[in-house]
């Protein structure tokens, strides 16, 4: 099982989004009993409050469901618990590798690095405009998906 950690903020937009994103990305290649996903917030200011209506209502308009989600914050643990840890931006970057005492086996990096960017995912809570970070992240997350396959991370 290869285990993914996206992280932002406060674990209530991008992050979720990114999780269900994904999850639905490796489900449609039929790979979701290879990968196991999750997201949490570099922050504790929204720990235990639901996914943020507006990433609820894109997702829902794209036929995935997020029911149940709830925010947390990323642990030290994470580190030696998850295959990839994946922050939106810079600061998100920066606060995990605080968060995990450094990143000594290279598994933080940005989602749309896979994409061959370094551009960060905007977050809606400020721009208000989740279809635009919608489609950075599913970008991202397709792209993520295409490496893992083609590094055969992801292989049966």
């Amino acid at each position: 099982m290869f285990n993914i950690l996206f992280v932002c903020h406060g674990n209530i937009c991008r992050s979720p989004m990114a999780e269900f994103v994904m999850r639905d990305c490796v489900r449609s290649r039929k790979l979701e009993d290879l990968v196991h996903i999750e997201s949490a917030a570099t922050s504790t200011e929204e720990i235990g409050n639901p996914v943020h209506r507006g990433t609820r209502r894109i997702l829902a308009a794209k036929g995935i469901d997020c029911t149940g989600k709830t925010a947390r914050q990323m642990t030290k643990a994470d580190y030696d618990n998850f295959d990839l840890l994946i922050g939106m931006d810079d600061e998100n970057v920066c606060r995990m590798r605080a968060i995990c005492g450094g990143d000594p086996d290279s598994k933080i990096t940005k989602l749309l690095a896979y994409t061959g960017s370094s551009r960060s995912i905007a977050d809606p809570w400020y721009t208000g405009d989740f279809e635009t970070t919608y489609r950075d992240v599913k970008r991202g997350c397709e792209a993520l998906c295409d490496y893992l396959e083609l590094n055969g991370i992801l292989y049966r």
